[in-house]
């Protein structure tokens, strides 16, 4: 009878440690879902919180890829630099997320969107703010090769980016003198312009020097942020538009000239300057004002 009682108690202790186990790894509860709503936000709403560390002190950049056109570590280096000399977040990680290509021979915004939908892995955690750049093996639907429209990259929510890194490969491919690294960082530097609320989206100006035929631009000689290098900023006003999305409004905030880009490379390398232009003081001003260093 007490071997019988001894094992009816082994018994249960099993049942018990093997139940405590399923509890442990989630295999008998439902999955968290992910609060992605302040991720979904609009182009520039989240600058103060980007710039500063009042809410967030840990920035957390999700590259995801088609295979084959991962940025190159010099461009994301420089990147980061850029990132810390603007911001006071000094906990930058970088993560990287391989994607098989959606097979498309163009993506519009639309399609990005769902894309991230689909395949972003960080989001907004605790003190950890979240960002999330694509880089694409198709160039935007909007591209015109004919007159030479061809868009580098765009911004559409307030922690999301693409970049049509074939494009890229292709302007490079063509200078002698400019590489994929210049126009990589060229890009993602304006492009997180506009995350940062430039110019007037979401960070005010201190003075006046938004460029008032192509909104949300510099109107200062040769800041990175300049009205010139919007795509289309005199032809094609049709870009900066509000289409639904699966999990928000999107607005385009700025889709990035390829030609204009290797215009002001050019310019840049020829006058001796830094390849990659610079922030002026105006732009730098904004920052400040907004929580920036």
């Amino acid at each position: 009878m007490k071997k019988y009682n001894f094992a009816l108690l082994v018994l249960f202790l099993c049942l018990g440690l093997a139940c405590s186990k399923n509890d442990d790894n989630g295999a008998t509860n439902p999955p968290q879902s992910v609060d992605k709503s302040a991720n979904l936000l609009g182009t520039g709403d989240s600058a103060n919180d980007i710039l500063s560390n009042g809410t967030f002190n840990k920035l957390l950049v999700e590259i995801a890829y088609v295979e084959g056109f991962r940025p190159a570590p010099a461009s994301i280096a420089s990147f980061e630099a850029y990132l810390k000399e603007h911001t006071f977040k000094e906990d930058i990680e970088v993560i990287y997320n391989e994607l098989p290509s959606p097979n498309k021979e163009t993506l519009s915004i639309q399609e990005i969107a769902d894309l991230e939908s689909e395949n972003r892995t960080a989001y907004n955690d605790g003190e950890t703010l979240a960002i999330y750049i694509y880089f694409a093996d198709a160039p935007s639907d909007d591209d015109d090769e004919e007159q030479g429209l061809v868009t580098l990259g765009a911004v559409y929510r307030n922690t999301s980016m693409v970049i049509h890194e074939i494009t890229v490969v292709r302007l490079a491919g063509r200078s002698l003198l400019i590489t994929e690294t210049d126009v990589e960082v060229a890009t993602l530097n304006h492009e997180f312009g506009h995350l940062f609320g430039l110019v007037n989206l979401g960070t005010t100006p201190v003075n006046n020097h938004e460029d008032l035929e192509a909104r949300n631009h510099c109107n200062v000689e040769g800041c990175l942020m300049r009205a010139e290098l919007q795509f289309g900023a005199a032809d094609k006003s049709t870009f900066a538009t509000t289409s639904k999305a699966a999990e928000g409004a999107i607005k385009v905030g700025c889709q990035l000239s390829g030609a204009s880009v290797m215009n002001m490379l050019t310019r840049q390398i020829a006058k001796g300057n830094n390849i990659t232009p610079l922030l002026d003081a105006e732009c730098m001003l904004d920052l400040q004002s907004n929580g920036g260093r």
